[in-house]
């Protein structure tokens, strides 16, 4: 029967006889290949064996390879460049050549604050790409798994199978109410908010039925009442502007932006309040390079704006 010479062949053999026929060198071939000589002297003395040739001949210079030899390299060059190739591609990633939608879902609280600076980066390091960012709603996560949205930027929820996540940032609870708000302290507790309606931002499949800061004011002892709820930022912003109505939020609203508002620091029981904001993803994509990229990006943004 004939011997094969593919199936009874150690592949890492091939490496070494492919770096030898380029080398023809042993101490420079031993280099590439971070062995010592006598592993590459041992890997040589297999392959003649195996394949029942010289293969390489000591000569002044180094080696030479023999006919056989020769013509094996040429035949099996492209097939180990191929290989290698399809192996190191997950590791070469270059966003220049995004040149499709890359769909975020985000929610509320954040979008109003991050979507200029996120375009703006996501533009400069992938120029052809379209960015589509979405209100995070009550089907983000199931639009996650099926793969239908590529990342969502949330609060901490329950995640669902096959939907892995990983924390950006921890954000610090704020106060933000008009600027001749009756309030004027800089720095307020819950009871000093005790008589103020509040203006909940909902975001769909969290706080649907809730209000955190109304939770956080009955946790105090305080009754607390939300006047106004909407999933639009901007809803409540014109309401708080026209009213003594408070919107709880955090510091990453671009105050800046708002000379008619003004942010207070927030405490419960003499302790700022801190919630982290994660990033949602399929788990297939958890050693994905683009989404790795993409996270990096969204947490380097975020912190830019509450730096």
């Amino acid at each position: 029967m004939t011997k094969d010479l593919f199936y009874s062949l150690d592949l890492n053999l091939l490496r070494t006889f492919l770096v030898l026929s380029q080398e023809l060198n042993m101490r420079k071939a031993s280099q590439r290949l971070f062995v010592s000589q006598p592993a590459i002297s041992q890997a040589l003395q297999k392959l003649r064996n195996h394949f029942d040739d010289e293969l390489f001949m000591k000569v002044p210079t180094g080696l030479e390879a023999t006919p056989f030899a020769e013509e094996l390299a040429v035949a099996i060059t492209p097939h180990l460049d191929g290989l290698a190739g399809a192996l190191n591609h997950k590791n070469h990633f270059d966003p220049a050549a995004i040149d499709y939608p890359i769909r975020i879902a985000v929610s509320p609280i954040v979008l109003t604050c991050l979507s200029g600076a996120l375009y703006q980066r996501i533009k400069q390091q992938a120029p052809n790409s379209t960015l589509e960012l979405i209100g995070w709603n009550e089907s983000t996560l199931a639009e996650i798994q099926k793969g239908q949205t590529l990342v969502g930027i949330g609060y901490d929820m329950d995640a669902i199978n096959n939907v892995s996540r990983a924390q950006l940032i921890d954000l610090t609870g704020q106060i933000i109410v008009r600027k001749d708000h009756p309030i004027t302290k800089d720095t307020v507790s819950a009871e000093d908010m005790v008589g103020y309606d509040i203006a909940s931002v909902i975001t769909p499949g969290w706080n649907d039925n809730f209000s955190f800061a109304q939770q956080v004011m009955h946790r105090a002892g305080y009754e607390a009442k939300v006047g106004f709820r909407s999933e639009f930022v901007l809803a409540a912003v014109d309401i708080i502007q026209h009213t003594d109505m408070y919107m709880p939020h955090s510091n990453l609203f671009p105050i800046k932006h708002y000379p008619q508002l003004k942010a207070l620091n927030a405490l419960v029981n003499g302790n700022t309040v801190q919630y982290p904001v994660l990033a949602y993803f399929h788990a297939k994509h958890r050693q994905s390079p683009l989404v790795l990229w993409l996270n990096q990006l969204i947490k380097s943004v975020l912190k830019q704006q509450i730096a």
